[in-house]
């Protein structure tokens, strides 16, 4: 596998508070990986610099080899990089349709990509709401649809922020399923969440930050050996 994304020594301020201390975060292309902390720790604030929603202080950020940071998040996004942002953050007047249909593109000519239809199969229920507006669906099919939505980008690396947040335990199955499915298929994936027994089953690599470091990078074997690191960086 080739080094898909690398983060080296990333700060980010919003104005006189700075939140990220030299971060360092790789991956490999077809892996996925884990940004783990409590609250407010600067995952999110990670995540949006890597897409560009927020201007990099120091460091660097690479994507396919490229070094991205300072570029527009409509370049990075047609790089490769798609977000399912926290929230959801559905179009209230669009239809899922609509959504797909917009969003709907394949750069780098895939074989077998991602389309509305291809979407619609992973996840039957978007299909029965179609023609609903956005604003019209449960939260679970708005993360459906927020997936779906970055799915049929056919981008080279999914990033998910708090990807089963605020859930009934039945949807989330759902997600967490759905994210095991692209992970088998070599999508590479970059995900927040809480649930860390589902994400050491997910993916390959963690890293946990707390104040804005990196405290703790391992495997899911190490990071499942030691559930004295859950208590002290995660509050699990």
């Amino acid at each position: 596998m080739s080094l898909l994304l690398e983060i080296a020594g990333l700060e980010v301020a919003y104005g006189p508070s700075q939140v990220l201390f030299g971060l360092d975060l790789s991956m490999q292309e077809g892996a996925a990986a884990t940004l783990l902390g409590r609250n407010g720790m600067g995952k999110t604030t990670t995540l949006r610099a890597v897409c560009g929603l927020e201007p990099v202080k120091a460091g660097s950020i690479h994507f396919a080899g490229e070094r991205i940071n300072g570029w527009r998040p409509d370049r990075i996004g047609r790089a490769g990089i798609a977000l399912v942002p926290e929230g959801r953050q559905c179009f209230p007047n669009l239809t899922v349709d609509e959504h797909l249909v917009a969003f709907f593109a394949n750069r780098r000519a895939v074989a077998g990509p991602w389309t509305p239809a291809r979407v619609y199969a992973l996840f039957p229920r978007l299909k029965e709401r179609a023609r609903n507006l956005g604003n019209q669906l449960s939260g679970g099919e708005q993360q459906m649809l927020a997936i779906g939505r970055a799915l049929v980008t056919n981008p080279r690396l999914l990033i998910l922020d708090e990807a089963t947040e605020g859930l009934a335990p039945m949807v989330r199955e759902e997600i967490w399923a759905c994210l095991a499915q692209l992970r088998a298929a070599g999508q590479s994936i970059l995900v927040i969440d809480k649930y860390v027994e589902k994400l050491i089953a997910l993916a390959d690599q963690h890293t946990i930050i707390e104040r804005g470091q990196v405290v703790w990078q391992g495997t899911s074997t190490e990071l499942d050996a030691d559930h004295g690191i859950w208590h002290r960086y995660l509050g699990i």
